[in-house]
């Protein structure tokens, strides 16, 4: 008695293990929603066990049945039925055999689910044990006695800090310009103007000289492309912007109107719509956070076209430095009041911008227009060549030349009279304003001073100052 006094006093967890042989997943009831209007009278009238059975008697159910309760009984045509024979509506003394796509419909439940192992005894029952203190004491005397050692804190991979550096970062895209150009590799130490790239991997020296689509292994490339700036091209602004129709442009449906390729859009002077645009730019480097950037300038323009398509491959023919006949006199089609040859669009419409995205300075080439040109396969090239010494014909050489995009606008038609119909104010009547330009003639001529001047710098800021102006000299 007193070994059981001083036994000190255990509690022994036990687990109820409930295993769901299978689920009644019931779906939604059939009838609609029912929104009843309950009145308001307290909390304590609704928390009632009464309440619900008042609701249930006063709200009748909802249901139209007809006589037969729905389940139609036709007995016409159950031979002996009305004199008295009940045998044809009642189920037949000897079974029929189960079809065997329903056997495992009439399966008992204890074959349904997954099987499961059929152990001894209940399975939520611990089992029986007799634990005394002398029998725990033997256990853990002759066990071992060892200090389990705690896990120590995971060791996480090292990172390579050193390829985060600006340095290392460069060298690393100065090696893909060495493995393309081996013969231009920097090779000294490095200095404020150059820098020795890393050493090529075999790997990748493999890679360049035999290149493999990424998805498709079978494919070999035919030809290759140096990626490179046509500098010749360049523009007042040093970049180019590209404008989509909202919808054609013009009356030409079944086919492709060339005349579109050497159109003209004309800018629109808005004093009202550029001070609009202004306060805009102004708030927003005033607090950019409240105030979105609202992109390009919002112009409206009037677009003009050749006559007709003989006008068109002219104008094309005149704009192609590359074209033999460019200074042939006769590919003018009109003439103007004072007896020059000229070329004479008309004008379409007037166009506003519907949306517009611009690049800032930073992002100049986030998006450019690429142009594969190869003077072998350019048939007028090499015509001309033939004929010709003139060295403007051969200044373009194989590569792939792109061009900077700085804006991109789209074009849908201007609707002033509808404005004015609905009592709003249109910014720009193009019916009619007096100033409206109906007829544009055109001249294709050389660049002048201030025109070259502006190329000039756009070309320093690629090729730099020194390259430039040697480039000039020559």
């Amino acid at each position: 008695m007193a070994a059981a006094a001083t036994r000190p006093d255990r509690a022994y967890h036990q687990d109820y293990i409930c295993r769901i042989r299978y689920e009644n997943n019931l779906p939604p009831p059939p009838g609609s929603v029912k929104l009843l209007d309950i009145p308001i009278d307290g909390l304590d009238y609704y928390a009632s066990p009464g309440f619900a059975s008042r609701l249930h008697r006063s709200q009748p159910i909802n249901i139209e049945a007809d006589a037969e309760l729905g389940m139609p009984i036709n007995l016409v045509g159950m031979p002996g039925v009305f004199d008295g024979d009940e045998s044809s509506i009642q189920a037949p003394l000897i079974t029929p055999p189960v079809n065997p796509k329903d056997k495992n419909l009439l399966r008992p439940l204890s074959e349904l689910g997954k099987p499961k192992y059929q152990g001894g005894g209940i399975s939520f029952l611990r089992r029986t044990e007799y634990i005394s203190s002398d029998t725990a004491r033997a256990r853990s005397e002759a066990a071992p006695k060892s200090t389990p050692k705690s896990p120590g804190p995971k060791l996480r991979k090292p990172v390579d800090t050193s390829k985060d550096d600006p340095i290392y970062v460069l060298r690393a895209a100065v090696k893909g310009f060495d493995i393309a150009n081996p013969e231009d590799a920097y090779t000294g130490p490095d200095t404020n103007d150059n820098i020795k790239g890393l050493d090529p991997t075999p790997a990748e020296l493999e890679a360049w000289s035999d290149p493999k689509h990424p998805l498709q292994s079978s494919l070999k490339p035919i030809d290759f492309y140096p990626i490179l700036p046509d500098l010749e091209a360049g523009t007042d602004a040093g970049d180019y912007m590209v404008a989509k129709f909202s919808n054609n442009p013009t009356h030409v449906a079944n086919k492709r109107d060339i005349r579109v390729d050497v159109g003209l859009l004309r800018p629109i002077d808005d004093e009202a719509m550029f001070a609009e645009y202004s306060a805009k730019i102004a708030a927003h480097e005033a607090d950019p956070t409240r105030f979105p950037h609202p992109g390009g300038a919002p112009f409206n323009y009037n677009f003009f076209l050749p006559t007709d398509e003989a006008s068109a491959n002219n104008l094309r023919k005149k704009l192609d430095v590359d074209d033999p006949d460019r200074d042939n006199p006769n590919l003018y089609t009109a003439k103007n009041r004072d007896g020059k040859e000229v070329f004479r669009l008309e004008r379409q419409r007037t166009y506003e911008t519907g949306r517009a995205t611009a690049q800032d300075t930073d992002h100049a080439y986030k998006e450019i227009a690429l142009a594969l040109h190869d003077p072998e396969l350019d048939v007028v090239t090499q015509d001309a060549i033939l004929d010709t010494d003139e060295p403007s014909l051969q200044r373009l050489k194989k590569g792939a030349y792109y061009y900077p995009i700085m804006q991109k606008i789209q074009l849908k038609p201007h609707r002033s009279k509808n404005m004015a119909q609905l009592g709003g104010a249109s910014r720009f009547n193009d019916e009619d304003d007096d100033k409206r330009v109906d007829v544009w003639d055109v001249t294709v001529d050389d660049l002048d001073d201030n025109e070259k001047t502006k190329r000039s710098s756009h070309r320093a800021a690629l090729l730099g100052e020194e390259e430039d102006a040697r480039n000039d000299d020559s």
